[in-house]
């Protein structure tokens, strides 16, 4: 069981959003703007969000922002299919995942678990024993230890979502190679996962204005096809 916290406006999507959430085993905290979820989210924990963008006090893109500041929690936006600006800024601001309305209750159940899943994974890699020699992977001045979930360029930590991290070791897993983005969906978010190619190259975008703020840039575009790592100097 998770403990989620669902923020919309409006009254009749939280009632089945959180019906579907609830039949699922999680426990849901509701929030119908943006003042109350952030109040909401300072006075408890929770391990993951599903937030609206368009909302009164502060909407969604305000209240992802203020989260990300202080938490890596897993946030899944709502977005309106014309919204596409948005949802696209709000991946920008470091969402992992969204669903556009009207959408199935039935696939936004889906995509919290993958969600919930990634983060089982990085927990469980982050508890075990100090990771060995062979967890820890290179390419030129990147490196990723596998285990404690940490990524460094040279000799500078840098803070990575669950999801950046993925698609770093999807690419390091064969450096030079280019991928699609239709298999760094499949390594970074599991297999059946369906997103729009915008979704990647928002993240993408993210992973590169970190690593660039400490002088890095290690994916390079491969135009017409995805992405790969570029060759790097040690």
């Amino acid at each position: 069981m998770a403990d989620v916290l669902l923020v919309d406006d409006d009254g009749h999507i939280r009632e089945v959003v959180r019906f579907a959430l609830q039949k699922a085993g999680h426990r849901v905290v509701e929030a119908a703007d943006g003042r109350a979820a952030l109040e909401a989210f300072a006075a408890e924990p929770f391990d993951v969000v599903v937030l609206d963008i368009v909302m009164p006090e502060a909407d969604g893109l305000e209240v992802c922002r203020q989260i990300r500041a202080k938490s890596p929690v897993p946030i899944l936006f709502l977005s309106s299919r014309d919204d596409e600006l948005d949802r696209v800024l709000g991946l920008e601001l470091g969402a992992d995942d969204y669903v556009t309305k009207p959408f199935s209750p039935r696939e936004l159940v889906a995509r919290v678990k993958a969600m919930l899943r990634r983060v089982e994974v990085d927990r469980a890699q982050s508890t075990a024993p100090a990771a060995p020699a062979a967890e820890i992977r290179r390419h030129g001045q990147l490196s990723l230890d596998l285990t404690r979930h940490r990524a460094y360029w040279g000799e500078t930590e840098l803070t990575l979502t669950v999801t950046e991290f993925n698609l770093l070791a999807a690419l390091l897993r064969a450096p030079g190679r280019a991928y699609t983005r239709d298999e760094l969906v499949e390594r970074a978010w599991g297999p059946g996962h369906h997103l729009e190619d915008r979704t990647v190259d928002s993240h993408v975008r993210r992973i590169r204005r970190k690593f660039g703020a400490v002088g890095g840039d290690p994916v390079e575009t491969v135009y017409g096809l995805g992405y790969r790592l570029r060759a790097l100097d040690g």
